[in-house]
């Protein structure tokens, strides 16, 4: 290695450093978002509980993108690779999927959460209505929410994914197939993944008619009462 080389690969780890310094300096608005809005979540989920008698809410997962990850997706886009550009140009930096037991209630959970004085709505993509060419389905919400910090109000987007279990038993297997392949399948898979993902949504619509079936018959009985 010449002495060019090592100038540049000295630069380059010079301009690393500072990606990641100026990376975790960001990264506790980030974190603070995400308990924001799982705290909102976990609060609504135990009201609903308190009035309905069950939670529609079955479980939640949390992350944040990493540094590569951002780098990766700027690149994509062709915007600037910097951690600014980051905070400026993407709204998915930190996320939470919800995990819902049954279709109605991703669209209460999302009702609940954006009706929140303190919440606002930036971006609504409704894959279950709309599913993607693969078969995807997800609700997916970009939300702004204040986080409080020592130099005082931040609004800090965060990515809200609300999905069944069995959507999300989808999605990931999926992921992990295609992740597994290099990201490259074969056309009779995809369309055999496809039909899986609307034989999912079939059971998912029988699922809810039959709560929904239960939840009449419990009714008419305390009606009767």
């Amino acid at each position: 290695m010449n002495k060019l080389q090592r100038e540049a690969m000295e630069q380059l780890s010079i301009e690393f450093q500072q990606m990641v310094d100026e990376f975790f300096s960001i990264q506790c608005r980030y974190q603070a978002a995400i308990r924001e809005v799982k705290t909102k979540l976990e609060i609504l989920d135990d009201e609903f509980q308190a009035r309905h008698k069950r939670n529609p809410i079955h479980h939640m997962q949390t992350r944040m993108k990493s540094i590569q990850s951002m780098m990766e997706k700027l690149r994509r886009r062709n915007e600037s690779v910097s951690i600014s550009s980051a905070v400026e140009n993407l709204m998915d930096i930190a996320g939470v999927r919800v995990i819902c037991s049954y279709i109605e209630d991703i669209y209460t959970v999302a009702d609940l959460l954006t009706s929140q004085d303190d919440v606002k709505v930036i971006r609504v993509r409704d894959y279950i209505r709309e599913p993607k060419a693969n078969g995807y389905r997800s609700l997916h919400l970009v939300i702004e929410i204040p986080v409080f910090l020592a130099e005082g109000r931040v609004m800090v987007p965060v990515e809200v994914q609300i999905r069944t279990i069995a959507m999300d038993f989808w999605a990931s297997l999926e992921h992990s197939l295609r992740y597994k392949g290099d990201g490259v399948v074969t056309e009779d898979v995809s369309r055999e993944l496809q039909q899986i993902a609307e034989d999912i949504a079939v059971l998912d619509q029988r699922m809810q008619r039959i709560h929904d079936r239960l939840d009449n018959t419990a009714l008419e009985k305390l009606e009767r009462v």
